[in-house]
Parts: structure tokens; sequence; C-alpha cells
């Protein structure tokens, strides 16, 4: 059923790009020559131009341009890619002057994808031959179910689990939550104490997602001839009931996601708890500087007494965009990136980034105590929530458009003139509208 579901995902994203476009399957885009359709070497001295938001990325990409003198990779940052980074590629792709790599979260590919702006890594033979070093649903999210298209190097993936100030728990005599239920007990015990138990992010709806695959959740479906769009799902109700009830109550915080102001509620130990994925490890560690040794992890709670599941929350890919004439060395270098031990290291060193390769998740840095969680070997209830992940969660085409418009909704229901479910609603409909302007079927 997990490969029929992606296969047909795939056949409706090819047949939109190619309705889209124009385009003939195999055509390698404006700009692309024969070496790049064929991923065949240069011949020459390459420089190849690669962005990403990812911290640390440019530590790895020096060790890479200092062994590959004729493969030269000049990397720009920039903010995450819903932030900015996203629409910036959309512009370079409609003026021809996107860079030839870039990263990409699972959740984004297939809006990249419609448009028809990634180049096809399985016609590079070294890249279809790296398939059974990955996570089988890392692979799935960047093959989108075909056997013979590749759109992206999985880099990692984004299990969910709950970050919580220790300290602050065991002083106040509260208990670690492993329900809903129960952390919503304990939100009422640590707003008695001064503090909210997390932060309600106005802004990252990819974090509300992951909620929601948890509870068993989809917001896209498709039956091979059409998609259907769920976003007011009886799972979806659930979560959005469940957050509204804490924000009303003002029982959670509602800082802006990502700045100073939210730095410091954790930081000061206005907010306890972070429901959020591995990667979250190094943002509490370089945002909330003055609590090293006070945090740990848990798996997160759980809807019913005794489950096992989790969500996710983000995981990229390294994409090669169309028009690139150096596909053969920009596969390589995405490829070393997310397989090697030394740059994936460096990457959990930098960035808490989780590897989506089998044998990454062995690596020495990942099975050590980290000290700013105490000592804790925070990765090992990564690896055990990884393992509740449904891998079947759809993602739909237009996912940056349908954040986008959720956010605008959430970020009224944070500030008390409207609802999550309103946002969810508006959402839906808008997100249907931006599918059928694409001619990209919908379901009644």
């Amino acid at each position: 059923m997990r490969h029929t579901k992606r296969a047909v995902t795939a056949a409706l994203l090819t047949s939109a790009a190619l309705a889209l476009t124009g385009c003939a399957a195999g055509d390698s885009g404006s700009g692309g020559g024969d070496a790049a359709a064929s991923c065949e070497p240069a011949g020459e001295d390459v420089t190849l131009t690669f962005t990403s938001w990812i911290p640390g990325i440019e530590d790895a990409v020096a060790v890479w341009n200092e062994a590959n003198p004729d493969i030269q990779v000049e990397v720009q940052t920039g903010p995450n890619g819903n932030s900015g980074t996203y629409q910036n590629f959309f512009n370079q792709l409609e003026a021809g002057n996107a860079p030839d790599l870039g990263q990409i979260e699972y959740d984004a590919l297939p809006n990249f994808r419609v448009q028809d702006g990634l180049e096809n890594l399985a016609a590079c033979e070294d890249v279809v031959a790296a398939e059974d070093q990955f996570l089988d649903w890392t692979w799935g999210q960047v093959s989108l179910g075909s056997e013979d298209e590749v759109y992206g190097i999985p880099q990692d993936q984004g299990p969910m689990a709950l970050f919580y100030r220790s300290d602050l728990f065991e002083q106040n005599g509260i208990a670690v939550p492993t329900t809903w239920e129960e952390y919503r007990e304990a939100a009422v015990k640590v707003r008695e104490a001064g503090g909210y138990i997390t932060n309600f992010s106005q802004t990252d709806i990819n974090q509300f997602a992951g909620f929601v695959w948890q509870a068993g959740g989809q917001w896209f479906a498709n039956d091979g001839d059409e998609w259907t769009v769920e976003l007011t799902s009886d799972e979806s109700t659930k979560v959005a009931e469940y957050w509204q009830d804490l924000i009303e109550n003002d029982l959670v915080s509602t800082y802006p996601a990502w700045t100073d102001e939210w730095n410091n509620a954790y930081n000061s130990g206005e907010v306890w708890t972070w429901n959020s994925a591995v990667w979250g490890a190094n943002s509490i560690a370089s945002g909330a500087p003055d609590t090293a040794g006070k945090w740990s992890v848990a798996l997160a709670p759980q809807w019913e007494a005794g489950g096992a599941a989790a969500g996710n929350w983000g995981g990229s890919s390294i994409a090669v965009f169309k028009g690139t004439d150096h596909l053969y060395e920009a596969a390589k270098f995405a490829l070393w990136l997310n397989t090697s031990d030394e740059a994936l290291t460096i990457l959990n060193e930098q960035a808490a980034i989780y590897p989506a390769t089998e044998a990454g998740l062995d690596l020495p840095t990942l099975t050590e105590g980290v000290e700013f969680y105490g000592g804790q070997a925070i990765y090992d209830v990564f690896a055990e929530a990884s393992a509740q992940v449904d891998p079947d969660f759809t993602w739909g085409p237009t996912m940056t458009q349908t954040y986008a418009d959720v956010s605008d909704g959430f970020k009224a229901a944070a500030s008390g003139s409207g609802t999550l479910m309103e946002a969810l609603e508006k959402g839906q409909q808008s997100t249907v509208d931006a599918l059928e302007a694409q001619s990209i079927p919908v379901a009644g």
C-alpha cells in the first residue's frame, strides 16, 4: 500500500508538472546542456553554487573544497525555507539564475516539482546506486514514489519529541507528561508557578502538521485521479481544539518563533517545554545558552495512554535545480554531503542534523551523552521516536502556499481575533483554489 500511494502521488505530480510547463519527460530545462541531462562529467574544473540555511554548512563545504579542487562549491546561507529562501528559489528559477543546488525540505519538494524546477537525479548512476543507504521513508520523500525519478538527496529527518526543563519540573513537583491530557494538567501547574508550559508558534504550521501527523491525520490524499484536501479532518480538528483551549486559557505563550523575544522566553525559564523535532536540540542550545545542563528529552505526549506514535517536523534534501550545467558534479557533492561520516558528523555537531542514512545513525556523535542536556544520550530518544513515525503521511503539491495561508489565521488566533479552526477552514479553501488554478484535479 505504501508504495502504491507514493506511485500515485508521483504520477499526479508528474502529469501536473508537464501540463503546466509543456516540457517533455526527460527535458533538462532551459540552460541545461546535454552533459546535465545525461549526468556526465564536465571534463574540466567546475564551481557550483549552493544555498542552505543549516548552521555549520560552511564547515562541511570547506572540507569538500579542500579535497576536491576540481569541483569547488560556493555556499550562500539565508533564512529557513518558508521564511524567504523558497520564494527566492522560485524567483531565481523564473529569472533563470537559480543556484546549482539548494536545501529543500521534504514537504516543499512537491511545490518545486509541480513548477518543473528540479533536475531528475535518477539520470545519475551513483544516485540510483545509493538508494539502499537511506531510510526507506526518506527515499520515498525525494522519489515521490516513482522508481525512475529522484528529486533530491535525503539529508535528515525530523522525528518529534518533548524537550523539557527537567530542573523546573522537579523543583515544582510536576510529573513529566506522557499524554496530552497530562500535558494540559501540567500546563495549569506551570502557569501557577509563573511560567508557560510551551510557546504556541504563530508561524510554524509545519509543527502543527507534525501534531496532526502524530494524531493519525492526513492533510492530503489522492485516488489516482484527483487530490483530496483534508485540513479540517477529524484529527486536525482534535489537534486544533486542543491548542485553542490552551491559548484561550493563557496556558501557553504566543511569541513569534525564532525571534529574540522567543529565545529570551526559553533562556529566562519563562517557557518550560518545546514539542519539537530532533534538530531543535541545536535551537535551544543556541537560543537559551544560560540554561545549559537543565534540559532533558522525552518521547512526545500521546493521545492515548500507552500509545506509541510520533510526528515528524522537517527533514531536508539537497536538490539540483533545473538549468544547471553540472548535474554530475552537483549530484556527486550532494551525495558526499549526506552520506560521508565526516560531513554528517560536522552537521550533527553544528546543527543537530539527524541523518537520513542507515549508517549515519550509528555515528559516534549520536551515541554519546550531550552536555547541554545534562549528559543525556538524547538521540536514543529520537531513534525510538523515528521508529514511531507513520511513513505514509502525504504532502500536497502547494505546501508553501498552504503554510502561508494557514499562518495568517494562526496569527489572528494567537491574538484572540480568530480561532485555529477558522484558520484551517480558510487554508482548506485557499488550497483547493490554488490547486484548481494550476489545473491540478481536486475531489468535489
